[in-house]
């Protein structure tokens, strides 16, 4: 796959965020230790504009164009994963389920880990079959204080004890 030429970074809560995008779709969103050089384009003036608005508790939903480059099986997790409502969650094995195969669990998890899109696709609300936040390409401290956040703007109240 050809880099994306345009590039920007994006101050979270959780740290850096880098953005990579065509002229036309956004191609990655990732945690990084580092600003690198910009190259900026309005599509991530978009994407950080619908960021700021999910930070600040006020958007439950993206609404960007996405180019997710993987196998057929790893598409139809990410997709299952932007079909999770606001605040949701589901364990790896009933994710594997919602794919057609209860024994792909481990495939599940490997796509997540593949998934270039943090936060917009939201493979943070993917949890272990106890409950618990496992598993987290980002590391763990973001999926939970991702859970926390999206449970704190949802309404649902405070679920997880950890």
């Amino acid at each position: 796959m050809e880099t994306p030429p345009y590039v920007s970074y994006y101050e979270s809560p959780l740290g850096w965020m880098e953005l990579r995008a065509t002229s036309e779709k956004l191609t990655s969103s990732r945690f990084v230790s580092e600003r690198g050089k910009q190259v900026f384009h309005p599509l991530l003036g978009d994407v950080q504009f619908q960021l700021n608005e999910y930070f600040a508790g006020k958007r439950k939903a993206f609404d960007l164009p996405l180019s997710l480059e993987g196998t057929a099986f790893q598409q139809k997790v990410w997709q299952q994963l932007r079909n999770l409502p606001y605040a949701g969650t589901i364990s790896y094995i009933a994710l594997a389920r919602e794919t057609g195969d209860e024994k792909a669990t481990r495939a599940v998890a490997a796509a997540n880990a593949k998934n270039h899109i943090a936060l917009i696709v939201p493979c943070h609300r993917v949890i272990g079959s106890d409950g618990r936040p496992v598993g987290y390409a980002w590391e763990i401290w973001r999926k939970r204080w991702l859970l926390q956040h999206e449970q704190r703007y949802s309404g649902v109240g405070q679920l997880w004890l950890f």
